[in-house]
């Protein structure tokens, strides 16, 4: 079957499959993607899906006011970008990027959203970093001060009461400027920005700057994590599957939003659904800016279900719909996804459009009970979904690229479609990272993989204990309130962490058990009781690994203190001695981490290495060396007697052993369930070109002979086993 796909006169897309010359059916976007996948995994290419944009309601004839609200995407400008000496444009009063004479770089073009580093990458002002030792030669761009800057259009403006500039993500500190006027400061990388340009307005010609300052010198894997206060995505500076690319730059959409007669600030979702009755209920809270009534419709493939016109009495607006004829959302292997659209209007008191807003629900039930044999204090690690258990198998979601500002949705679609074909049925949002796109989330409603979504807070090796000074508190706390705001209403959404390998280990005080008391620290207790109070119903774990005992060892099997468990992620010795031995002991209620390294491809090996040799991958290869943990040249020489014949050589041993390795592991763990609620590989794919890695999917996004070998095991043990087991047996 051949997917392609053409515009409609809508502006839609329309996706059709060709199966044979003159036989063609329409498809959804979701099973395109799942096509996209599929085809990934059987001919190991990239997918030539390009996602669209879907689920949408049709126009139902609503008549927008004189007042309505206008948005411009400022990604359409031309933009452009200098570096600079670090404050040397403030000392020059520069107002003008186009006059800057002591400029390092610039003015060249700049995609926006995008990273500094891309646009240097396309003017070719530095190498690719992904090639050999290139991304050590890119490392002066951190020490330069960068500055965007777009004209607007005079016709974009009008009388209006107000004119928001919204910058959805800003990677790392600055000012936005406008006309050479400094009107907000920023610093931090998870959360939005907004502005009130009105009052910094002049008659016509407004030039919007954008000003980048040095990022924080070091927030990588290793140090101490109780004294980490800057708070940028941590992965950029190196960690064991990345090289060091401290992205700088506008790495989300950024808007001009004119407002006169209202606006719709938030809205939030809470579907629920009665089993025994199949009937659904909604519970939406919005608040609002000005206007006088609120319209909301839930939609289900353009036939409304249900609506309801609201007045609205104060800024914030209630509304509570039962009895819903409904379908469920299940998750992937278990049943259809199914989604509905709300709209929601605010109207003024004509019953004009001021504000619109549009997201998808899905109706499902998520309970978490004990596993079979757990202890009473244990935390429950078993996920009923719609009143059945489900084995939760998924992978580490990573970030795709360090210079995540520059991807696309293909970029998403190819992988989460991969994934789903695999038969993942989770991904667990590593908290070394950030809030991903929107794309991540919508494609994760559409093809049923659950997502554990952890806060900004990772280990790093010398303390893992997470700063525990109000400030930093209360930091956190909004970064919290802020990522439920933008991500709560998906179905896909299902546990909420408070960050990755958190421990009770500061210095000068080392609980016993530090991967369980940690649970007492007041920054995790505070992130718990913002989910509370903002996210009511869903559940919260207060970091991952938790329990007694954290790490999955051979010492500590038999002592009820698996609960949710890290490691191992080497294989000492052959495949069938120690790593399978551990795995027939295994007594963890849930594992959120474990892995076994293989190299990439010869190909892609070969693709990066730049003018490095391509073996021996050894530490004393650089090429190999970038991430040094994985090295197991010695171990092919020490099993097969001599050195590897050729690179291709290696390449098939350390992948078949990833392999072997990964299905003893799975097959194990699967086979325990409900006693093992569920396994997450780390790591799902590589977002930089390692020589070998914990990644299942490569650099393209392309599967691993470990991806195809679990498929199989998924698939032949119909890994949900929703019929055999059901919540009353648990």
């Amino acid at each position: 079957m051949l997917p392609t796909r053409t515009r409609t006169p809508k502006n839609e897309y329309r996706i059709t499959v060709r199966k044979t010359l003159d036989q063609q059916s329409e498809i959804t976007r979701r099973e395109f993607l799942q096509i996209a996948g599929s085809a990934a995994l059987a001919m190991g290419a990239t997918s030539s899906a390009n996602a669209v944009t879907g689920g949408k309601s049709s126009e139902r004839g609503s008549v927008p006011s004189p007042l309505a609200k206008k948005t411009y995407d400022l990604g359409q400008l031309k933009w452009q970008l200098c570096g600079l000496t670090p404050f040397l444009w403030k000392i020059d009063k520069l107002t003008d990027i186009h006059h800057a004479q002591d400029a390092d770089v610039g003015p060249i073009n700049a995609p926006v959203p995008g990273s500094v580093q891309q646009a240097l990458l396309e003017s070719q002002v530095i190498a690719d970093w992904n090639v050999g030792l290139n991304a050590r030669g890119a490392e002066w761009v951190e020490n330069r001060d960068w500055i965007y800057q777009t004209s607007i259009p005079d016709d974009w403006f009008h009388e209006c009461k107000q004119t928001w500039l919204r910058c959805a993500g800003l990677d790392y500190a600055g000012e936005i400027l406008l006309n050479g006027v400094s009107v907000l400061p920023f610093k931090g990388s998870f959360t939005p920005y907004e502005i009130d340009l009105k009052p910094f307005l002049k008659s016509h010609g407004n030039l919007l700057q954008i000003w980048f300052q040095l990022s924080p010198r070091w927030m990588g894997e290793f140090g101490y994590t109780s004294q980490i206060t800057e708070w940028k995505p941590r992965f950029n500076y190196y960690w064991d599957w990345t090289s060091r690319l401290v992205q700088i730059g506008i790495w989300d959409r950024i808007t001009l939003e004119l407002v006169d007669g209202g606006e719709i600030l938030t809205i939030k979702s809470w579907p629920k659904i009665e089993l025994k009755s199949g009937r659904g209920s909604l519970h939406l809270s919005s608040q609002t800016r000005g206007g006088k009534y609120l319209h909301v419709s839930l939609i289900d493939e353009g036939r409304v279900l249900r609506d309801q016109m609201l007045d609205i009495n104060n800024e914030k607006t209630d509304l509570l719909w039962d009895q819903l004829p409904i379908e469920l959302w299940w998750p992937n292997g278990m049943g259809n996804q199914r989604l509905y659209n709300v709209q929601v209007q605010l109207l003024d008191g004509q019953k004009l459009v001021l504000d619109s807003k549009e997201f998808r629900v899905g109706f499902r039930q998520i309970e978490w009970k004990h596993t079979h044999g757990a202890p009473a204090d244990a935390h429950p690690y078993l996920c009923v979904v719609n009143g059945k258990p489900v084995f939760l198998f998924g992978v580490n979601w990573t970030p795709i690229r360090p210079n995540f500002a520059d991807l696309r949705e293909e970029d998403y679609s190819k992988r989460v479609g991969v994934y789903h074909d695999i038969g993942v049925n989770v991904l667990r949002v590593w908290g070394g990272a950030f809030l991903e796109k929107q794309w991540f989330y919508d494609l994760c409603d559409e093809m049923g993989l659950l997502v554990w979504q952890e806060f900004p807070l990772c280990s790093s090796g010398l303390d893992n204990c997470p700063p525990d000074d109000e400030a930093s508190i209360q930091q956190l706390s909004q970064f919290a309130k802020s990522y439920i705001e933008r991500i709560q209403y998906h179905p896909c959404l299902f546990l909420w962490g408070g960050g990755n390998e958190l421990e009770d280990n500061r210095a000068g005080h080392v609980s016993p058990k530090p991967t369980l008391t940690i649970a007492n620290h007041p920054m995790v207790v505070r992130l718990g009781e913002v989910v509370s109070k903002e996210d009511a119903g869903r559940a919260y774990v207060p970091t991952a690994p938790y329990g007694p005992v954290g790490t999955f060892t051979a010492e500590s099997v038999g002592t009820q203190s698996h609960w949710d468990v890290h490691g191992p992620y080497k294989v000492e010795g052959p495949v069938n001695g120690a790593w399978a031995e551990l795995w027939k002991r295994d007594d963890a209620m849930f594992h959120s981490e474990t892995g076994c390294s293989s190299t990439s491809s010869a190909e892609i090996i070969r693709r990066f290495k730049g003018d490095l040799k391509a073996v021996p991958g050894t530490h004393s290869n650089q090429l190999w060396n970038r991430q040094p943990w994985w090295i197991e040249w010695p171990t092919f020489i020490q099993e097969a007697g001599h050195e590897p014949v050729s690179l291709e050589e290696f390449v098939a041993w350390s992948q078949k052993r990833q392999s072997d390795a990964l299905a003893i592991a799975l097959s194990t763990a699967e086979a325990r369930f409900p006693a093992c609620g569920g396994m997450i590989l780390w790591m799902g794919h590589d977002g930089f070109p390692c020589t070998a890695n914990l990644s299942i999917l490569d650099f393209d996004g392309n599967p691993k002979p470990a991806a195809l070998r679990i498929k199989e095991i998924l698939r032949k043990g119909e890994i949900t086993r929703a019929d055999e087991i059901t919540a009353d047996r648990v």
